[in-house]
């Protein structure tokens, strides 16, 4: 499981980080809790999104879809089945999507 963070930067492109999950040492070893503001379910069929921005700050679990996100600099991450996006990047140019297996996600919201 990754996580990949997406933000835009002052140059109005979108960046990825990295982050790894912070667990506690408790016995059921879980992150902190994090507010929320909705759950829903996207089916995510083949095909190529063009740039664009995070409607809103989100998270999105990839179930069993498997999904390219690109870049303005060429780079690119894939998200496979287990990853989540942190996206952030709600302005400025966004990023492009290419789904490579179709399937579904959980998109969820933060306040």
């Amino acid at each position: 499981m990754k996580i990949v963070h997406i933000t835009t930067g002052a140059d109005g492109e979108s960046h990825i980080t990295i982050l790894a999950p912070e667990f506690t040492e408790a016995e059921h070893r879980r992150t902190k809790a994090q507010a929320t503001e909705s759950l829903t379910f996207m089916k995510r069929e083949l095909g190529f999104i063009d740039f664009h921005p995070a409607p809103r700050a989100q998270y999105m679990l990839y179930l069993t879809a498997r999904v390219q996100i690109g870049l303005g600099d060429g780079t690119s991450v894939i998200m496979e089945p287990g990853d989540v996006l942190q996206a952030e990047d709600t302005t400025g140019r966004g990023h492009t999507s290419t789904v490579l297996q179709a399937g579904v996600c959980a998109v969820v919201p933060w306040a």
